[in-house]
């Protein structure tokens, strides 16, 4: 199974595979029809209140993990990890979108993270 990533304001390639979006909000200024999101899990966004403490600060980005992997154990999660799986399991590729200017700190970077480490 691979796993990309890609922010959502890059061109969605036939390559992609099920291109998964994994932030909460939808991105501002992506129109639907042009984003090609197959699935939109938010139930695998980290909280609103976690986003905001994490506000991508690098020096954070350890204990945004943390924090985030907790989230994903609750029940709240627990649906849209369900379908992930499924995914997983059908598709050979998939590919995580998210909206962060910060291609190296942010919620799809730990996700894949996490599902890579064998905790899905």
């Amino acid at each position: 199974m691979e796993i990309r990533l890609k922010r959502a304001y890059d061109t969605p390639a036939r390559s992609d595979g099920p291109r998964i979006l994994v932030d909460r909000i939808w991105p501002r200024g992506v129109a639907k029809e042009d984003a090609d999101i197959a699935h939109w899990l938010k139930g695998l966004a980290p909280s609103t209140e976690l986003r905001k403490w994490f506000g991508h600060d690098p020096d954070k980005w350890s204990e945004f993990c943390d924090r985030y992997l907790k989230e994903l154990e609750c029940d709240d999660a627990a649906e849209d990890l369900s379908r992930l799986r499924k995914l997983l399991e059908e598709h050979k590729r998939v590919t995580l979108v998210f909206a962060a200017k910060d291609t190296e700190h942010n919620n799809a970077v730990a996700l894949r993270s996490y599902i890579v480490s064998d905790q899905l």
